[in-house]
């Protein structure tokens, strides 16, 4: 049975080295080009470290070839040790001292091996091929029942490895070859597993423990203890039952446990288990197992919609599809790992998908998201394809991998879903498939059976796209939701469409800011129509346009431009309205969707980062800077909110939201320009946040007199251009939302020479400062130009007569705090300047 926990282990100490040959080719000699390397990696991330290869240099494929990866052991190193293998990709045979060891063939399935009987007393020999994945697939197999447009070639349906890297039209060409995890040694007498099942069940905190080890591992103990310490320190423990031969188990009851949440709905408080034992020399050991959160997670599908439930409330769950931090290694540092999240948390979102396209992520990466808060939805790795389920061998590698990932993550208190594939129902409807071909019994039969046993306290959907007459049905169950996106619709598709969840949305070629353009491969001379800029611009295959058009669609419906007129005439100009297009748009379907009576329960974008430099699907750059859209999107996802949204005849109304555990009185303010600056109304009201509650009143009410908001009458000029709504807490802004009844396109037709933009900076600490930015009349994303430091919010709006903090960080060493604010309707930049 598969266990969660891991043996104690280092890494295998030896001396490894790299070679390609041709496909079939014998083991290379010792005159071969061998590649040094400090420690495994994929053949990309080796010859990217060699200096051979680059994301920025000529293409290579990977998949072209043999790779042989060579270790050089010491025999007191192999010695009586477990050999562990985490993941091979893809193709693999192990050889011990020119003896097959094991063979792999999915790259998501970990390996144990006991090498005693073919361990040398002197220099061992480890070596491990991996098999060209492009000769694999010149085997004639059957055909698929359908296609899909994402890959090059469909046969890598029988090939249990990631899309990512094979995948033209968005992902780097990296294909993953060789070891993507680790490799790894340790003690046959220290060999233990382990596997806990938390659960809450009528408010009590369930923890089972399950324990292998070795044969003779308790033969000098005289205890062993199960330790579960709360969040507050107090500890249940309960001694290690024996079942005889290596197996061993302790339950422990919790009766008011600390609960875990999403920390946008309260705080993930976690207990840790461990395993405690005393020997009869008296020598105390404890074997941390990890933490524990008590939460119960559950599908509520009332009205044939999609809904999580976390401990009994409904969560809005709100995010992005995660990527590898680095697409060519598939590797990131705990640290990195826990900062990137981190990011994620504090701007409001509160999911993370993991897609069918991708492999599952490192541990450290499932820790910061118990740790932080943050949901996890979690595909097995499969999509889009007609995987062959009939061939036995297929069916059975498929269903070890499904439950070594279950048991690896049923623990885990973050994990909200596993989802059995990304759009395999969704891609055999849009191909034409029939019906009964839609939903393959591996993923409505097997896999939830597989999912009960091992992780019986995650619930389980069966694809990212399910329900209604056709699976991307937005209106029923869950959906990619792309009709604001891909499938130009007008914004107001995001409230018609009557969206129940989105796996995924809003994907656009988001455009980053000119220091991750200078990365380009060149430079900021690379124009939108250039072919590098074009290689990098998101697209499914085959089709004639990529999601550059896509956004100039949004921008021309926005801004009353033509795209292309204006990249021609001024191309700055034409990326700034590009970035705010992307942005508007996003921030316009999350007001629709996050509003108290929106029927919507979730909606994650397409890509939290980019896999690479250029305009990509992500809300952040490849190295984690935001874009406009990431800071619209994080205004939009604070737990405490305010919207306000047009609903025709019935006037403007205002949204406030407040997910927060706590109830909030709050004063709504509420204000009317016209003419840049002549403010035509202003109220006040208190208003009362309940509790992971909201509430929506018409703007009239607030103002108490008529006056037409949203132009919606016109029975004269437009009462007013811009309205601005207004959380204040204890006197201080916690929240603000801007309509604009004419749309941003009179707003940036004409740039001003008297907006009134001024800009302050302060210095707080070392690297550390504070920009106050002010305006006159109504300023249009207000961008804060800082060389070497990152504003923590920009691309942002501005009131008439308002004003808005901004804190810096500086991200380059020994950078100058000097630079300049810009407006869309601007004549010119302001200089920023410092306060004495």
């Amino acid at each position: 049975m598969p266990m969660d926990g891991l043996p104690r282990r280092g890494a295998l100490p030896a001396r490894w080295r790299l070679c390609a040959t041709e496909p079939g080719a014998p083991a290379p000699g010792e005159s071969a080009d061998w590649v040094p390397l400090e420690r495994p990696l994929t053949a990309a991330a080796a010859w990217r470290a060699a200096g051979r290869w680059s994301l920025d240099g000529s293409p290579h494929d990977f998949d072209a070839q043999d790779w042989w990866y060579a270790a050089q052991v010491d025999g007191a190193a192999l010695q009586d040790m477990v050999l562990g293998f985490d993941g091979l990709a893809t193709l693999a045979e192990v050889r011990l001292n020119g003896q097959t060891l094991l063979h792999s063939d999915s790259m998501f399935l970990a390996h144990q091996a006991r090498p005693a009987a073919l361990v040398h007393a002197g220099a061992n020999e480890l070596l491990i091929r991996f098999a060209s994945v492009q000769a694999a697939l010149q085997q004639r197999r059957p055909r698929p029942r359908w296609r899909t447009p994402m890959v090059a070639h469909q046969q890598l349906r029988w090939m249990r490895t990631s899309l990512l890297g094979r995948t033209p039209g968005w992902s780097p060409p990296a294909a993953p070859v060789g070891p993507w995890r680790d490799v790894w040694c340790c003690p046959e007498d220290q060999a233990i597993a382990w596997r806990l099942q938390p659960s809450l069940v009528a408010g009590q905190g369930q923890c089972a423990v399950e324990l292998r080890a070795p044969a003779g591992w308790a033969r000098d103990l005289v205890e062993a203890e199960f330790v579960l310490r709360g969040p507050d320190g107090a500890e249940q423990v309960r001694p290690l039952e024996s079942h005889g031969g290596e197996r061993y188990t302790a339950h422990v009851t919790v009766a008011q446990p600390a609960l875990w949440w999403p920390h946008t709905h309260g705080e993930p408080l976690l207990s840790t288990a461990a395993l405690r034992t005393r020997s009869r020399s008296g020598a105390v050991r404890t074997l941390g197992l990890g933490t524990v959160g008590f939460r119960q997670v559950e599908i509520d599908r009332t009205g044939d919609g999609f809904a999580l439930r976390v401990n009994s409330e409904r969560i809005f769950c709100r995010g992005a599809g995660w990527t590898p931090l680095d697409p060519v290694s598939l590797r990131s540092g705990a640290a990195e790992c826990r900062a990137a999240v981190g990011q994620v948390r504090d701007a409001g979102l509160n999911m993370l998908r993991l897609a069918g396209t991708l492999p599952p992520e490192e541990d450290h990466f499932y820790d910061a998201c118990d740790a932080l808060g943050v949901l996890v939805w979690q595909d097995f790795p499969f999509a889009s394809m007609d995987y062959p389920f009939d061939d036995a061998g297929f069916a059975d590698l498929a269903a070890r991998e499904a439950a070594q990932l279950a048991a690896r993550l049923g623990h885990r208190a973050c994990v909200a879903v596993l989802c059995g594939n990304s759009e395999v129902e969704q891609q055999a409807a849009m191909w034409g498939a029939p019906r009964e071909l839609w939903q393959p019994a591996f993923f409505h039969r097997q896999l939830p059976a597989l999912c009960a046993q091992h992780a019986p306290a995650t619930p389980y959907w069966p694809s990212s796209a399910h329900g209604g007459a056709f699976p991307h049905q937005a209106d029923t169950g869950t959906t990619s939701y792309y009709g604001v996106g891909a499938y130009e619709r007008p914004l107001d598709d995001a409230r018609r469409s009557g969206l129940r969840f989105a796996t995924e949305c809003l994907a656009f070629a988001n455009i980053p800011d000119d220091a991750a353009l200078a990365r380009l491969p060149g430079g900021l001379a690379t124009r939108v129509h250039h072919p590098q800029w074009k290689a990098r611009s998101p697209r499914d295959l085959g089709a004639g346009w990529d999601f550059d058009d896509v956004r100039d669609h949004y921008l021309q419906r926005l801004f009353d431009v033509d795209p292309a007129r204006l990249r021609h005439q001024d191309h700055d100009r034409y990326l700034a309205l590009g970035r705010l297009a992307t942005a508007e748009a996003m921030a316009a379907a999350f007001a629709e969707w996050r509003r108290p009576a929106s029927g919507c329960a979730g909606a994650l974008v397409l890509q939290l980062r980019d896999l690479w430099a250029g305009a990509g699907w992500g809300l952040l750059d490849e190295q984690g800077d935001p874009k406009a859209c990431w800071h619209a999107v994080r205004r939009c996802l604070q737990p405490l909110a305010v919207f306000l949204t047009d609903e025709g005849g019935n006037g403007l109304a205002v949204h406030v939201v407040n997910d927060t555990p706590l109830e909030r009185r709050l004063v709504l303010e509420l204000s009317a320009w016209r003419e840049g600056d002549v403010q035509v109304a202003r109220a006040e009201r208190p208003v009362v946040a309940t509790a992971r509650g909201g509430c929506t009143l018409n703007a009239i009410e607030v103002l108490g007199q008529f006056l037409d908001l949203n132009h919606a009458y016109r029975f004269g000029p437009p009462s007013c251009e811009v309205v601005s709504a207004r959380l204040l807490e204890d006197g201080r802004e916690v929240a603000t939302a801007l309509h604009f009844p004419l749309g941003l396109a009179p707003l940036v037709a004409t740039r001003s020479r008297d907006l009134g933009l001024a800009a302050a900076v302060d210095i707080t600490g070392d690297g550390e400062a504070v920009a106050t930015v002010r305006t006159g009349r109504c300023a249009v994303g207000v961008h804060l130009d800082v060389p070497g430091w990152q504003a923590a919010d920009d691309h942002f709006h501005l009131a008439p007569g308002a004003s808005r903090q901004v804190h810096l960080r500086r991200t380059v060493a020994g950078a100058v705090l000097a630079g300049q604010v810009l407006a869309l309707n601007a004549a010119a930049a302001v200089p920023l300047e410092t306060q004495p």
